[in-house]
């Protein structure tokens, strides 16, 4: 499996991307497998509040729905609008055309909590 060394992950198996002050959300591969055939995807609007550790929408998948937890707290500045007819870009390419919603990271502090790939790694079976 594939796991973005320049990427921080959180337990429930979001990945984040931090790029200045807007960081780019999305699941990781670990997560898009489990899940299986993915077919639609429940996002925040533009312009809500997330906070760190909380659900920000949910993946529906062939055989389960689960919710989305946010890496880090911040305002939504983008969601992936591909995604609304075409939600299986997260199984064919979750860290790239896949992501899910970029928000304007309102505490960079809260990237503490995150972990890097190899402690990722680490937590999967």
């Amino acid at each position: 499996m594939n796991f973005p060394a320049d990427l921080l992950y959180t337990k429930e198996h979001e990945w984040v991307r931090i790029e200045g002050d807007v960081a780019t959300i999305g699941i990781t591969e670990y997560a898009q497998g489990e899940l299986g055939d993915i077919v639609f995807v429940e996002l925040p609007a533009v312009g809500s509040a997330i906070a760190q550790m909380q659900s920000f929408g949910t993946i529906e998948a062939v055989k389960t729905v689960s919710d989305l937890f946010a890496p880090l707290g911040g305002a939504v500045v983008e969601v992936n609008a591909k995604l609304a007819d075409h939600a299986e870009l997260i199984n064919q390419d979750c860290y790239g055309e896949g992501w899910l919603v970029k928000i304007k990271v309102s505490n960079k502090d809260e990237a503490k909590n995150l972990l890097p790939a190899a402690a990722y790694q680490k937590l999967l079976p």
